[in-house]
């Protein structure tokens, strides 16, 4: 379904019964158990645990970077669980964007190019114009020509955030988004995140141990195990 007919009702992620099972040498592990779910059009999401209860292995399940072992899983109105790779990865060209507690930004290009990627690439005539207004609109017009080296880590996740927002995403995913940053500014970078949140109407579902910004959230979504326990998720 093309995301410029969907209904605006219509659930940003569905979710059901989807389990993730690997072998090991050990024979099969279970990192999640059956979960079912739905995170509305607009909603924001935390997903909360200890380590290794399944928090990131959920998350790359719902933007479409691996396959469950069972269950369905619907992005932005499309089953990305009967996909393959490459349409997997045309859905989030077009629907995801993503923060990551590491950045991911590359070294060789300067923050003003990071940020122009993904517009170049979706064949954006204006991909100068609209990352330079994206790092002006996230605090770093003055650091346009400088490489993530000569960044410090909290400019450098703002680069990725301008970066993530770039293509205005129906959904943003976010993995540890304040891990690496001191705790004035991971504050910072929530305050941003939420910000264009509201702005651009997007659908925000991260990861993380901050206690402060999952209750910043809509939704609470705790796994234990990896099952889900949380008490306020949204019926199936």
């Amino acid at each position: 379904m093309d995301k410029r007919t969907e209904s605006p009702q219509q659930p940003a992620i569905v979710i059901q019964d989807v389990t993730k099972v690997v072998t090991t040498a050990a024979g099969s592990l279970t990192i999640l158990s059956p979960i079912s779910l739905q995170i509305k059009r607009g909603e924001s999401a935390a997903i909360v645990g200890v380590s290794g209860s399944g928090k990131s292995t959920l998350l790359g399940l719902m933007a479409g970077l691996d396959n469950p072992s069972s269950g369905t899983i619907e992005l932005a109105g499309q089953r990305i669980s009967a996909m393959d790779e490459d349409q997997r990865a045309k859905v989030r060209a077009e629907n995801v964007g993503f923060v990551f507690q590491t950045f991911q930004l590359l070294a060789s290009l300067t923050a003003l190019e990071n940020v122009m990627l993904p517009l170049e690439l979706a064949g954006r005539s204006d991909a100068f114009e609209q990352a330079g207004a994206l790092l002006e609109r996230v605090g770093l017009g003055e650091r346009l020509t400088h490489y993530p080296k000569q960044l410090s880590g909290g400019e450098q996740q703002r680069v990725a955030i301008a970066r993530a927002f770039a293509l205005r995403p129906d959904i943003l995913f976010a993995d540890e988004p304040t891990g690496n940053l001191d705790s004035a500014t991971g504050e910072r970078i929530i305050e941003l995140l939420f910000e264009l949140n509201r702005e651009q109407g997007a659908t925000l579902v991260l990861v993380t141990h901050d206690e402060h910004l999952a209750e910043r959230c809509d939704r609470r979504l705790s796994l234990s195990q990896g099952q889900l326990q949380s008490t306020d998720q949204e019926p199936v």
